[in-house]
């Protein structure tokens, strides 16, 4: 089995945490986007995973490619990396890995988590992953027959074809085939609003025979903006509360509450102070005489004398003074 996960994007959307680190390297309950995603997709493939391929920018640093490395060795699977010059399209994306497309295998796009209670059937041609949604406009959707097979894929529809969003995540039995038809896509520039897209060429191959059937996921967690990335922080502890997976080592707590579920990470101080419920604290941080709340808290943090609620602080920024709902990057210092 090899897993696919395009993250070039640059994350307008999440900016000003994505100016200095790319969005699935961001953490959620402790652990990059990206690792969940990966540790996830293993848990419900129900076979080995052998290699896991990660398209980036050329930008993106020595460093980061050590730690997607380190993600997939975790798994027991071998990491490649692979690079994409311009943003083209979902199809394009995909192609930049075409050296490790082959045979069995999931492509994910790395800005979704999800919570599945199944093991996914592998002797399905295809599967793509969906999930209900009041307003489907901003995505692409799939229509359903009687029998449960996908008849039709819409990228964002104007008028309503269907509830089900593809959020993503998709399973080939036949990774050669995927890439033949990408590769068609590219040779005889076939675009919809001016990008290669994944969608024509599943299309294609559903003309062709493939039959392909949805995976409904229990719930799709978006993490393209603040307020959505702070939810799904919220949903992901909620999951594993109760588990070791929320409790750092070496932190020390003085004259304060905790407000379950919250992940405190590795040496955290937290002094005269309420953390939440639904609060995420990065390792090395300190919070003194504060009140945080549904937020989360990067790595070598400093809060005090401040009131946080909804909120995203990035790596090593500094707070001092009553506050409510900040979207704050890397490196920041603000006082009031």
């Amino acid at each position: 089995m090899k897993i696919i996960i395009p993250m070039a994007g640059k994350g307008k959307r999440m900016r000003p945490h994505t100016l200095t680190v790319p969005k699935p390297l961001i953490q959620v309950a402790g652990k990059p986007i990206v690792q969940r995603l990966v540790e996830d997709i293993t848990k419900v493939c129900g076979e080995k995973v052998d290699e896991i391929a990660f398209i980036i920018g050329p930008d993106f640093g020595k460093e980061v490619e050590e730690n997607l490395i380190k993600i997939a060795q975790d798994q027991g699977a071998k990491g490649t990396i692979c690079y994409q010059e311009k943003a083209l399209g979902t199809a394009h994306a995909i192609m930049c890995a075409k050296e490790s497309i082959s045979g069995k295998t999931v492509v994910a796009f790395a800005d979704t988590l999800f919570k599945a209670d199944f093991v996914m059937d592998t002797n399905q041609e295809g599967v793509i992953w969906v999930q209900a949604i009041e307003d489907p406009r901003q995505f692409g959707v799939v229509k359903l027959n009687d029998a449960g097979v996908i008849t039709d894929f819409v990228e964002k529809p104007e008028t309503f074809i269907s509830d089900l969003a593809i959020i993503g995540i998709y399973y080939f039995k036949d990774g050669d085939n995927l890439k033949k038809e990408l590769q068609y896509l590219l040779n005889n520039n076939i675009t919809e609003k001016g990008e290669f897209q994944l969608t024509n060429a599943l299309e294609n191959m559903k003309q062709k025979g493939i039959v392909f059937t949805p995976g409904k996921v229990t719930e799709w967690l978006d993490c393209g903006n603040k307020d959505a990335t702070v939810y799904t922080n919220q949903r992901v502890l909620e999951f594993n509360i109760g588990t070791t997976e929320l409790k750092g080592k070496n932190s020390l707590t003085e004259n304060s509450t905790i407000i379950e579920p919250c992940y405190i990470g590795d040496n955290v101080t937290i002094k005269n102070s309420v953390v939440g419920p639904h609060v995420s604290i990065g390792a090395g941080s300190l919070v003194s005489n504060a009140i945080v709340k549904n937020s989360i808290i990067q790595s070598n943090t400093k809060l005090s004398n401040a009131i946080i609620t909804n909120s995203m602080i990035g790596e090593g920024a500094e707070v001092n003074g009553k506050t409510l709902d900040l979207s704050m990057s890397d490196y920041t210092t603000i006082t009031f």
